[in-house]
């Protein structure tokens, strides 16, 4: 390799992928994490926190639209959004591009990671953080769901894996769910990332398994990232309309409705492709 910088970033227990390096913009440690960002050759402006690829410039739409855009969509209409995590701005981003949107409010344990966020990685957030729809709330996101007398339409969780630092790992639990069920309006939807079904399947079962308890409907999709080197697994439920029974004509017309273009992957199509496609664990 000579001289060449290289990251080496995990994929499971015994599986790394080598990524090549063109520059390093941040390093550092906050009361929570250890934060790095850096320009991969390959896929650009990154976000990693303590070791883990987060999000990098070439896919994180992939990503992002894959998890904000099915629940958008199940819901119809949404008004109020809650984001748990989601520190760098890109849920955020995604869920402003609806029109009926009235308020957002995204909940990170990690103040400083997201003034770097906001500093470094505007790039991306396209200044999400400032519109005027948008709430950033410093908190402890199980802790906020305790509190909090709002009620939201939709709830993205938008957290490190669950198998990844303690910092989330109580947000991923069926107490979590129910907390998140009561404080979601008769038409509320709720997703969360839940990590890799494939190397982990213990966690997206019991991921799974817990939100199937909880909602009336529930149904796991995956996504393709190839700067994580697998396919993210997410789990979708709602109270009132299984995000399956969404017709490709039908999703297209919600975006229509709610003014959201310029999507990189996520149509009508797309939603019915991923609520068919098995998930394989």
């Amino acid at each position: 390799m000579g001289n060449r910088l290289v990251y080496l970033q995990p994929v499971s227990r015994s599986t790394s992928l080598l990524m090549g390096v063109k520059e390093i913009l941040y390093r550092g440690r906050t009361k929570y994490q250890e934060v790095e960002i850096v320009v991969f050759e390959e896929y650009g402006l990154s976000l990693i926190l303590d070791g883990l690829v987060q999000s990098t410039e070439a896919d994180e739409a992939i990503y992002h639209e894959v998890l904000v855009h099915p629940a958008m969509a199940t819901h119809g209409s949404p008004e109020r959004i809650l984001i748990i995590g989601g520190g760098e701005g890109y849920t955020l981003r995604e869920v402003l591009r609806y029109s009926s949107v009235k308020e957002a409010v995204m909940v990170d344990i990690d103040g400083e990671l997201v003034e770097t966020a906001r500093k470094l990685l505007v790039k991306i957030h396209r200044n999400s953080f400032e519109d005027p729809r948008a709430k950033v709330v410093i908190m402890d996101g199980f802790e906020y769901v305790e509190k909090t007398k709002n009620m939201f339409d939709v709830i993205i969780v938008d957290l490190t894996d669950p198998y990844g630092p303690e910092i989330g790992k109580r947000l991923y639990t069926e107490e979590f769910y129910r907390k998140l069920h009561s404080i979601t309006g008769e038409k509320g939807v709720v997703v969360t990332q839940a990590g890799c079904a494939f190397y982990y399947p213990e966690y997206y079962r019991n991921i799974y398994e817990a939100m199937s308890r909880v909602f009336r409907y529930a149904r796991g999709y995956s996504m393709w990232i190839p700067s994580f080197g697998y396919a993210v697994n997410y789990v979708i439920a709602s109270k009132h309309r299984d995000p399956a029974s969404l017709s490709e004509s039908e999703v297209n017309e919600i975006l229509r409705r709610n003014e959201v273009d310029g999507l990189k992957i996520y149509s009508g199509r797309t939603h019915e492709g991923l609520m068919k496609t098995p998930v394989l664990i």
